[in-house]
């Protein structure tokens, strides 16, 4: 006590209203150096030392991370969606920012002068008042950030069930190569009863290199089969299976969850179900899905600031007559629904070829970085459309392998659609086949995938022949099976054939 008025005793005289407010603004980027201007030079030594120590360890931290194999950005956003690590950041940016301010103000309590005139206090403490704004405006954002992205995390993925298979950060999918997990766009109206997954693709991805093939699931694929001792296979049996199209199952399930989905007490029965059947019918372990509504995706696309797409033709859709024009453009959200979902001069192979265009270019232009700008308007568009059964856990590890495979990792497309595969009667134990050899057509020696011819091959006009003109040697699949002039679809992104696909051959 006594060392401490010691202090006080040699403390120089108190400077005028101007320059004490100019050592308490100094004290924002610097805390502590008007308590050594002031003579307190322990409390202003441990307050400016605390600091600059945690300003160089955010800068090692930051260069540790830099230097790791994984971008920065990828990091941040993986540990952005841990619990324990969320909770832990927003505690501590609450205690910095309350200390912060304490400073703040304490630093202008001991430089003021105390005989100033009532007009100068005034005005000095809205100076104050603004300078501690400063600290706390950002902290609330980053707080408020935290909530928000805790809230979607649980709303999306829900909190951990007894039943989860156990996660080790370390090895995040517990020694598998490969991880499989079912998209499904969810196609529902108020004119409409109930919802059809007009849009199935499995993704099946490398956990090691990123490469990833989309399996293209025709909506229209009949005669599905179910696995045995489920009540699905009981109602509707084998041979003849489910006796409407695949993009019904869903619904029919939604009918009868406590009935017929093959695990009633998950949160979306009918998308579980779904999951198992599909992945029963190709040949894969398919672990989870990811549902997003149609609409939805639009306002998902529009969270991000849209995806830049290369147009070659006018691509019309809508009732309303709307046309997506030919060029490199930028699609707003209901321009990028309408780019994959149209069928107007196509039909729903085409369509489901653009939808693996759309695919490819979300993974290579929505980066983390993005993600992290646009957290606010993602997480509540995200919210409102998204649903999956991914656990909260796995959250960081399928950040991080996003970031994969932006980076090093190739995408294919494997449709299971004409030629390749009668829709009307599939033979499952081909497109099974046909599934095994897509996802191991690449394996560790990285051979290269098979290329469908160009689209901008196709020859027009006085150049084109008829396809029954040509001879048959030297016809292609495409056309033997439709009799067309083209010897490959006019679609991006529609894989002929019945090897996969490279999606930067297909998609302009």
């Amino acid at each position: 006590m006594a060392a401490e008025e010691d202090q006080r005793e040699e403390a120089p005289a108190r400077p005028s209203t101007g320059r004490a407010l100019l050592w308490t603004v100094a004290s924002l980027p610097l805390p502590g150096i008007a308590h050594l201007r002031m003579g307190l030079r322990r409390a202003g030594t441990v307050i400016l030392g605390v600091y600059l120590l945690g300003v160089v360890s955010l800068a090692g931290w930051a260069v540790w991370i830099a230097a790791h194999d994984t971008s920065t950005v990828a990091v941040l956003a993986s540990l952005a969606v841990q619990n324990s690590w969320l909770t832990g950041a927003m505690v501590t940016v609450f205690v910095v920012t309350v200390l912060w301010l304490a400073i703040i103000v304490h630093s202008w309590v001991i430089t003021r002068p105390k005989d100033a005139p009532l007009g100068r206090r005034l005005l000095s403490g809205a100076v104050v008042a603004v300078l501690c704004l400063t600290v706390a405006l950002p902290s609330a954002l980053a707080l408020h950030g935290g909530y928000t992205t805790q809230r979607t995390l649980s709303a999306v993925f829900g909190t951990p069930q007894p039943g989860d298979e156990p996660h080790d950060s370390a090895d995040p999918w517990n020694g598998a190569e490969r991880i499989n997990v079912l998209l499904l766009g969810a196609d529902s109206a108020e004119n409409r009863y109930g919802a059809r997954t007009d849009s199935m693709m499995v993704a099946s991805v490398d956990t090691e290199t990123g490469d990833t093939v989309l399996i293209g699931l025709p909506r229209n694929l009949e005669n599905a089969q179910f696995p045995p001792d489920s009540v699905l296979a009981e109602r509707y049996p084998a041979p003849y299976g489910f006796d409407d199209l695949l993009n019904e199952v869903y619904q029919t399930v939604a009918e009868e969850p406590d009935v017929l989905a093959i695990n009633p007490t998950v949160a979306d029965p009918s998308a579980d179900t779904l999951k198992t059947v599909i992945g029963y019918n190709i040949g894969l372990d398919v672990k989870y899905y990811a549902m997003v509504d149609m609409m939805g995706f639009r306002d998902l696309i529009d969270a991000v600031g849209g995806i830049e797409v290369l147009i070659e033709e006018p691509i019309p859709y809508g009732v309303h007559g709307g046309v997506l024009e030919p060029g490199l453009r930028r699609l707003d959200g209901h321009e990028a629904l309408w780019y994959g979902r149209s069928r107007v001069n196509s039909d729903d192979y085409g369509r489901m070829g653009r939808q693996g265009c759309l695919i490819k270019y979300v993974a290579e232009q929505i980066d983390p970085a993005t993600i992290l700008t646009s957290y606010r308007r993602l997480a509540g568009a995200t919210e409102r459309t998204l649903s999956t059964d991914i656990p909260q856990a796995k959250v960081p590890a399928f950040i991080e392998l996003a970031d994969v495979i932006a980076g090093t990792g190739s995408m294919s497309t494997l449709q299971l659609s004409p030629p390749q595969v009668n829709t009307a009667n599939p033979d499952w134990e081909t497109v099974r086949a046909l599934v095994a050899d897509a996802i191991g057509g690449r394996g560790a020696e990285g051979d290269e995938l098979p290329v469908a011819p160009s689209p901008s091959a196709s020859p027009s006009g006085e150049d084109a022949v008829a396809a029954e003109t040509v001879p048959e040697d030297d016809r292609t699949e495409w056309q033997e099976y439709t009799g067309l002039n083209e010897p490959s679809p006019a679609d991006p992104g529609r894989q002929v054939g019945t090897d996969p696909s490279d999606l930067d051959a297909l998609c302009p």
